[in-house]
């Protein structure tokens, strides 16, 4: 592990370099013309590698990775109302489709009900409106919840939204205990990259480790938090400052679940990983490799965690929003399976591959099944999934590999000098990082220094018109009287007391999620109980 002390030239963004024989990854490291046996001297295989399925992880955490199974292909939907959205469920899974995934709309994410003010015009645009368990119910209809894992792309209302898909689990016969999927609930990296927080980073840190205490007594086989590299990614950083910051919040969630007195082998082992997937190949792979082998010594070194389960850093990847273009967006259909190449070459997880059309709107339902066939021929016809690790022992993947935990261990060093992730955050440190490397990124892609297909090379002067997935304008107005007819038929004295039970446990030190559950089997909404949690938490303003 690298000692916590501030390196003597901090990292920065690396300039574009201007003498066009000069080759450099997207973090600024320098690629040579050819690699050998010297690009790797005094380099001891048996301490950087290992065995795959072996400790540090280098090669994958298990020893036959795709020969025994596929990765988990989770195309991402969520759209309109529940009962759409549960319609593409049902599309995807018959297409092929072996995992859920679910995205949210703003209203959902930020904890306000569809009838809000500040809803408006944002209900089911970019992602599924749940108001209410009457929501959760019609979302999952029909679904085999004891048999598919699903994951949730939700953060400040994670614990809410959990706990709906619980309440419907049990009221169709599920147990709890046998429920897989995974919650993002990664508050910190909302403050740093994306902007659907809702209160200030030390209570929403308590929702946190709420959620790892209750889902250790009554989810356990649930994933608890996908710590997301993702969307710091698209926010404009580099592929080391993805995984350093990541990592970095990591640590802070788990400093945090110790000093709400957890135990590391209890919870560590359910925290997972959602990373991006960029254009370069090569320096992506070395990424996920090196991100696991730090991890591996993190919880090893660091933590001093006893169960191997909480030293493997299992992991799901969205292939790069950020990467697709409205120009010539057939394109974008190659890019994806590039990526989706560096994913499975990088011993991802799971895996959801991105629609063609996404720089336009929500993927049609065309392009939805053209991204599963995409990652349905990578593992079934590349050979690919043939072997482990496959490009393990190459020169040039070896020695990116080690340029890129390099260049991460001392990124994590200047923030563990500086107090840990959330003081990090709280001083602005990761943010002003990442807009530098995205101001970097997008001038060199103007001054032609980084060239783009149908952008600044190869620009078409027309473009076909592609379809562009519809928008429902009565959707705003069917979910808003949805929501009020909750809210007339429900007991509502009862929801009142189990409002104020919620209220009391934010004011005390009791586990949250126990009378949120009781409040949300009541009716109570999605808004009303985050309001009454704003109420007691406040909510985050930023420093400019």
């Amino acid at each position: 592990m690298a000692p916590k002390t501030t390196p003597t030239t901090p990292p920065t963004t690396p300039p574009t370099p201007t003498n066009p024989a000069e080759r450099r990854t997207d973090s600024g490291i320098e690629i040579r013309p050819v690699y050998g046996p010297a690009d790797l001297d005094g380099w001891d295989p048996t301490q950087q590698l290992g065995e795959p399925g072996s400790y540090p992880y280098t090669r994958g955490i298990r020893p036959d990775m795709y020969r025994g199974r596929l990765w988990t292909m989770r195309q991402y939907a969520g759209f309109g109302d529940a009962t759409a959205t549960n319609e593409r469920f049902k599309f995807l899974l018959g297409a092929g489709q072996t995992g859920l995934s679910c995205a949210f709309d703003l209203p959902t994410q930020m904890g306000l009900d569809s009838d809000h003010p500040r809803s408006e015009g944002e209900v089911g645009k970019v992602g599924v409106a749940i108001d209410s368990l009457a929501d959760m119910r019609l979302l999952l209809a029909g679904l085999p919840l004891d048999e598919v894992t699903t994951s949730m792309t939700i953060n400040s209302t994670a614990a809410i939204l959990l706990l709906f898909y619980q309440l419907v689990a049990e009221e169709n016969g599920v147990d709890p205990k046998l429920l897989g999927g995974t919650i993002q609930n990664d508050i910190l990296k909302e403050y740093v990259a994306r902007g659907t927080y809702i209160y200030p980073p030390r209570p929403s840190m308590r929702l946190v480790t709420d959620t790892f205490s209750y889902c250790a007594e009554h989810l356990p086989a649930w994933n608890t938090i996908s710590i997301s590299g993702y969307h710091i990614r698209e926010a404009g950083s580099t592929a080391v400052q993805e995984i350093a910051f990541t990592i970095a919040n990591g640590i802070a969630y788990v400093d945090a679940a110790l000093a709400a007195g957890l135990d590391i082998d209890a919870f560590a082992p359910r925290l997972s990983f959602f990373w991006n997937a960029h254009n370069n190949l090569f320096e992506e792979v070395a990424k996920y490799r090196a991100a696991r082998r730090m991890w591996a010594k993190i919880m090893t070194e660091r933590f001093e965690a006893k169960d191997v389960k909480s030293t493997l850093l299992r992991f799901h990847t969205q292939t790069g929003g950020s990467t697709l273009t409205a120009q010539q967006p057939e394109n974008n259909i190659v890019r994806v399976a590039i990526q989706a190449m560096a994913a499975a070459l990088g011993g991802t997880q799971s895996l959801h591959t991105n629609g063609f059309d996404e720089a336009l709107g929500l993927p049609t339902q065309k392009a939805a099944k053209i991204a599963l066939r995409t990652q349905q021929i990578v593992g079934y016809e590349s050979g690919i999934a043939d072997t482990v690790d496959p490009l393990a022992g190459s020169w040039f993947v070896e020695s990116l590999t080690d340029e890129v935990e390099k260049g991460a261990w001392e990124y994590l060093e200047r923030i563990d000098a500086m107090g840990g992730a959330v003081d990090a955050i709280e001083a602005q440190y990761m943010q002003g990082e990442i807009e530098q490397a995205a101001y970097a990124y997008a001038k060199a892609i103007d001054d032609n220094e980084k060239i783009v297909i149908g952008v600044n090379k190869y620009v078409d002067e027309t473009n076909d018109p592609a379809e562009v997935f519809p928008i429902d304008e009565e959707l705003q107005r069917s979910q808003v009287a949805s929501v009020k007819a909750v809210r007339a038929e429900r007991d509502q004295s009862g929801v009142d007391a189990a409002l104020l039970d919620v209220e009391a446990a934010a004011r005390g030190t009791q586990n949250l999620l126990v009378p949120m559950k009781v409040a949300l089997v009541r009716m109570a909404t999605l808004g009303e109980v985050s309001d009454v949690l704003r109420g007691v938490f406040g909510e985050y303003r930023p420093s400019v």
